[in-house]
């Protein structure tokens, strides 16, 4: 099996394919979410120290053992010990969970790529009503980038028990990023070795870009100094640690069985260590440089946000007051505010509740992670650019990158196992076996393309592989450690690459990372047990903003 295996046709492949399928959306609308509510500069302490004492060790060990049992999850686990068949499996299935519908997060991208050639963007102005009197009452309640979203693209249901009908514009959207990813993972390691180049590096020319322009907005250094100004103090809160430590673990896309696939096919005496250092280190890197995009970009929105606030204020007070155009400025506004507060008290009240609080500060406080930042706030951003098409189609096409980046990691996890066995094997051709899987996914992926489709991916997206994911890598490093036997591990690590094992990586594995993972499933396992009944967000154009809702 080992002489027939194929292998990466070098070494960067492999490296590029860990890249791409680690450096993921999580990086773009996760960590600077993270940045911005656990304390800015100040939470790259824990997600450091995280990183060391978990990420690295963890990725190390996942590598070292698809490079050394060369084979998938299930028959990797299996060599190991016939009892750890489960764990193999279990990986399979939560791969295939995280399939079914994390992509229809690049059908989402594919939707409003199409929508960015259209001059004015359709999310940047509220349509008409249906008497053509005026705007779309739901859309001048929320924003024209909400409706474009929950209306437009999603036309979501007001909860998730009226589920409603399949959305035929995303469901074709979803057929064709489907259709990309089969084309993609074809021909195997042949076809996903030339893609990676692709979704690897792309996504990064991308936010290069995004960068320039984002430090030339106006505003941006508001947002840049609220990002790297520490708040010393949250160092001292547990959840941001516990968040640190659960970004480090799903960003790397530990436990999914993608790790072990993609070392299966390397060179047993590949170095594996110096790669599993080179992925941890540009895998974190990129998580603070996209921050730097993000905050730019909400430093421009905060300023445009807050501007455009004060400036209906000196309206306002203009016009009730007849006020000379040009002598109520943003620098003066609060001394004639209190001018006029004394001077005509019964006049100032009747205006006083149109007047509107506008601070900087708190815009730049508003956070937003997951889907309302990407289609959302981004959006809110582009849409008030120069050119903003070309962002827009700039945006998207490095979302759509990072999407399918990660998606080759998802289906390797689960095609390997499948193709390495021989019951399966010996019947379809690799080909057959890759369509089956995608067109499976593709058919229960259209749930989440229905009216209520977005509920049941935010309920996914947070219940379905935490808990699941901590307990299998939990399995893996006690096995690998206590089971199969920590010396002899190091032993076939040193036949492998030549170099012996050192303190650091021993000590990780024999105690502080299974210790740090323990921890981290007792939290969740609390905190699910506390909260009780699933809860979403649920839209309902009577009830604007959104709104919290039990199962």
């Amino acid at each position: 099996m080992d002489e027939a295996r194929p292998l990466w046709a070098t070494p960067l492949q492999f490296v590029f394919a860990c890249i791409s399928y680690a450096v993921g959306l999580g990086n773009v609308w996760r960590f600077p979410y993270l940045c911005q509510m656990y304390g800015g500069g100040s939470f790259l302490v824990p997600y450091i120290i995280m990183l060391a004492v978990e990420g690295m060790p963890l990725l190390y060990l996942e590598l070292a053992v698809g490079q050394r049992m060369r084979q998938g999850s299930i028959g990797a686990w299996r060599t190991i010990s016939p009892y750890l068949s489960g764990v193999g499996v279990a990986s399979v299935v939560v791969s295939f969970f995280l399939s079914m519908y994390y992509n229809v997060i690049n059908a989402w991208a594919f939707w409003y790529l199409f929508h960015s050639f259209q001059d004015p963007l359709p999310w940047s102005v509220c349509p008409l009503n249906g008497n053509r009197t005026g705007y779309d009452e739901e859309c001048e309640k929320a924003s024209s980038t909400q409706y474009f979203w929950y209306r437009k693209t999603l036309n979501i249901s007001p909860s998730i028990q009226e589920s409603g009908a399949v959305q035929w514009e995303p469901a074709l959207c979803l057929i064709l990023a489907w259709l990309l990813v089969y084309l993609c993972i074809l021909r195997g390691t042949e076809s996903t070795g030339k893609v990676v180049y692709f979704t690897a590096l792309l996504p990064y020319c991308v936010l290069m870009i995004y960068l320039v322009r984002g430090l030339t907005l106006h505003g941006a250094t508001n947002g840049l100094a609220y990002m790297f100004t520490p708040k010393v103090e949250q160092l001292a809160n547990p959840k941001a640690w516990i968040n640190a430590a659960t970004q480090i673990f799903f960003s790397l896309g530990l436990g999914f069985g993608s790790l072990i696939a993609f070392a299966s096919y390397n060179e047993p005496s590949n170095d594996c260590q110096k790669h599993t250092v080179i992925v941890s280190i540009i895998n974190s890197s990129t998580s603070i440089f996209a921050s730097v995009v993000t905050f730019s970009i909400y430093g421009f929105k905060a300023t445009f946000n807050y501007e455009s606030c004060l400036n209906k204020v000196i309206l306002l007070l203009t016009n009730s007051f007849d006020l000379e155009d040009g002598f109520l400025t943003v620098s003066n506004l609060e001394e004639v505010k209190s001018y006029l507060a004394s001077a005509y008290p019964s006049k100032y009240s009747e205006v006083f509740p149109q007047i509107k609080n506008c601070s900087l500060e708190s815009e730049l406080e508003t956070a937003v992670q997951g889907t309302g930042l990407a289609f959302i706030v981004y959006t809110e951003a582009i849409k008030n650019m120069e050119v903003s098409q070309l962002w827009s189609v700039l945006y998207f096409f490095m979302l759509l990158m990072l999407g399918i980046g990660s998606m080759l990691g998802n289906t390797a996890a689960i095609l390997t196992p499948l193709t390495d066995s021989k019951v399966i094997s010996s019947y379809l051709p690799k080909e057959a076996i890759s369509g089956l899987v995608c067109l499976v996914n593709c058919a229960i992926g259209l749930v989440f393309t229905m009216e209520a489709g977005n509920y049941w991916f935010d309920i996914f997206n947070d219940y379905a592989a935490t808990l699941s994911l901590l307990l299998i890598v939990l399995v893996e490093t006690v096995a690998v450690c206590y089971l199969y036997g920590l010396r002899r591990f190091e032993s076939d690590l040193k036949a492998m690459t030549g170099h012996a094992l050192n303190w650091y990586w021993k000590a990780m594995w024999g105690g502080v990372s299974p210790l740090l993972i323990i921890s981290l499933f007792v939290f969740y396992l609390s905190d699910y047990i506390i909260t009780g009944t699933l809860q979403y967000q649920a839209w309902d154009a009577s009830q604007i903003p959104t709104v919290r809702k039990r199962l």
